[in-house]
């Protein structure tokens, strides 16, 4: 049975084990450190730790102040919340491309019983839209804990998507993660799969399920959604010619639009985007939501069938 952990406690560890070995390395947040992990680094590191309080304007503003005076800034918040501040993000972080890392946790519909209120399902598109600004979104809590580094080496904005529902381990303590670089977890000649965050995990199940059918899928994890991996994506697209993306956030302008976008100007093909569809959420339970907007790992596998139904059609013709 894997290990079963959430990105934002590895969000959480990586700030710490950051905090302990770079003194430049600070922390903003806005009433929410208990539930993002910041408070993790807050309570070893309390001189280095800013509490806001309910005003994320407040926070972005303090914390370009702080990359200002030559720190490391990281601030964190809800990713609806995070909206609140995305005019002070855009004015003042990312034209003077300010070194601050914006960390949003409870994302998608996979924040559950929240209900649509909470569940951010545009900040990706919002957020990547931006001049000079990095989208990270994890697929597990390592590869959260590693990204977390990787943003103190980057010098810059970005924008960190990370989720409170716990999903399986599926890298080991050696993981090299590099920002702009996929990650190929599964090998298939029929289609390829590019995922990101929870969906990682359901796309991992949807292997099993299309190779029980006799169908192979490679599944890849793009957890840089800008810049993408240019040069991955073009080369699997060009393999299967039956591409397929997976995300918890709205199909317009996440990875899936990302990738129409590479690939229109690149290597025009088919691309199926699953995710939601145009449509706020409600309260429910991860796995129900998931199973209700066609996001779990069987309405994925639906999906790639559908795809490779009208490839055949497309070559008929």
């Amino acid at each position: 049975m894997p290990d079963l952990k959430a990105t934002r406690e590895g969000f959480g560890k990586g700030l710490l084990e950051l905090g302990r070995k770079n003194p430049d390395v600070v922390v903003v947040d806005a009433d929410l450190g208990d539930s993002t992990k910041a408070e993790m680094f807050g309570k070893e590191f309390p001189e280095r730790y800013f509490t806001m309080g309910i005003a994320e304007q407040s926070m972005v503003g303090t914390a370009a102040g702080l990359s200002v005076c030559g720190k490391t800034a990281f601030c964190s918040t809800f990713a609806t919340f995070s909206e609140r501040a995305y005019e002070f993000f855009r004015n003042i972080v990312a034209r003077n491309n300010l070194n601050v890392k914006l960390v949003a946790s409870h994302s998608g519909l996979a924040t559950g019983e929240d209900g649509k209120s909470a569940q951010a399902i545009e900040d990706i598109a919002a957020y990547r839209a931006l001049p000079n600004v990095i989208v990270l979104q994890p697929a597990d809590f390592v590869e959260a804990e590693k990204m977390v580094h990787a943003l103190a080496e980057h010098k810059g904005a970005a924008y960190m998507r990370v989720h409170r529902t716990a999903v399986p381990v599926i890298h080991n303590e050696n993981y090299d993660f590099k920002i702009g670089k996929g990650e190929i977890l599964k090998e298939g000649k029929d289609a390829v799969i590019f995922a990101s965050g929870t969906m990682v995990n359901e796309s991992l199940k949807a292997y099993d399920l299309l190779k029980s059918d006799g169908i192979g899928a490679s599944i890849v994890n793009i957890s840089t959604i800008k810049p993408l991996d240019k040069e991955l994506i073009i080369n699997l697209a060009k393999k299967t010619d039956c591409v397929v993306t997976a995300e918890d956030h709205s199909i317009i302008g996440g990875l899936g639009g990302a990738i129409s976008e590479l690939l229109s100007e690149n290597y025009p093909v088919f691309v199926t985007r699953i995710g939601v569809n145009d449509t706020f959420g409600e309260s429910g339970k991860p796995s129900e939501l998931y199973e209700k907007y066609g996001l779990s790992a069987k309405h994925i596998a639906i999906r790639v069938k559908e795809a490779l139904k009208k490839k055949s059609e497309v070559i008929r013709h």
